[in-house]
């Protein structure tokens, strides 16, 4: 089993994708679909994928899962709910009792647009996390680089949820520089209840000229730190296409990791955090 632990799916005559602006994101205004992206996936060997959520609408969550019960390449749903509602467990098993709510494995919020740097230390959002650990779900992390210590704060205080880190922490590739990310990321990744994805590089490289070398201390740094036991690839399809096919990023992802690695980051990482 390969799996694709990261990618979206949306229909823009559902609802907007309110994020998709200027010149540089036009590309992805448009719909995509299962329909699009499963022969890619399934061309490049990949036959289990988790499907995570893109905006904080309640209703997208209840949709994928539909979408998950309805196509057997998506084996998990990474949704959004309100982790500040004082009645997030209710929600949480409402969610479960929905049609294909077994694929919910778990909760992601955009916190990389909050202006809040320490969003993830308020009260009301240690409540919710603390519910979506009560639940046996994951909490997806979809941070900045100067989000990172929070983050690292916020996984410390919840040893019982596995905290997923999306992205690598979206370091500054295009930039070149690995400080202060890195240092930000050992911490996380000193703790034992963290994962994170080799995912989303791509985009934050030079889109039109990236190369496997911009992106190997990055990919270095994270297999260092969390070891390919607690890695997992990630095409964030259809972002990826910014900056290159899904062909192009599942090639590249396993260019970068040796072949003793590849199981683990590829299949076994994923499926035991996500219950595949």
């Amino acid at each position: 089993m390969t799996v694709d632990a990261h990618h979206h799916v949306w229909d823009l005559s559902v609802r907007d994708q309110d994020w998709i602006t200027g010149p540089g994101l036009q590309p992805l205004r448009r719909n995509f679909t299962v329909e699009e992206f499963e022969p890619q996936a399934r061309a490049a060997g990949v036959t289990r994928t988790v499907l995570v959520q893109t905006v904080t609408v309640a209703e997208e969550t209840p949709e994928f899962l539909a979408l998950a019960e309805a196509h057997d390449l998506i084996a998990g749903v990474v949704g959004w709910t309100d982790l500040t509602r004082p009645d997030v467990a209710g929600e949480l098993a409402r969610l479960r009792e929905l049609p294909g709510g077994r694929h919910l494995k778990g909760i992601r919020h955009q916190v990389q647009g909050e202006p809040d740097p320490e969003w993830l230390l308020r009260p009301d959002v240690h409540r919710g996390l603390a519910a979506i650990a009560d639940a046996g779900l994951v909490y997806d992390l979809i941070v900045q680089a100067r989000q990172l210590p929070a983050a690292v704060e916020a996984a410390a205080a919840h040893p019982g949820l596995t905290f997923v880190l999306d992205h690598l922490g979206k370091p500054p590739i295009a930039a070149g520089s690995l400080e202060p990310w890195a240092g930000a990321v050992r911490a996380l990744a000193a703790l034992p209840n963290t994962v994170c994805k080799l995912s989303g590089m791509v985009t934050e490289a030079d889109p039109a000229s990236w190369k496997d070398e911009d992106l190997r201390p990055y990919a270095d740094t994270v297999l260092d730190a969390f070891g390919p036991d607690r890695l997992m690839f990630g095409s964030d399809w259809p972002v990826c296409t910014l900056a290159g096919s899904y062909a192009e990023v599942f090639d590249t992802a396993g260019r970068l990791v040796s072949p003793a690695e590849h199981t683990a980051v590829f299949e076994t990482t994923a499926t035991r955090t996500y219950t595949l």
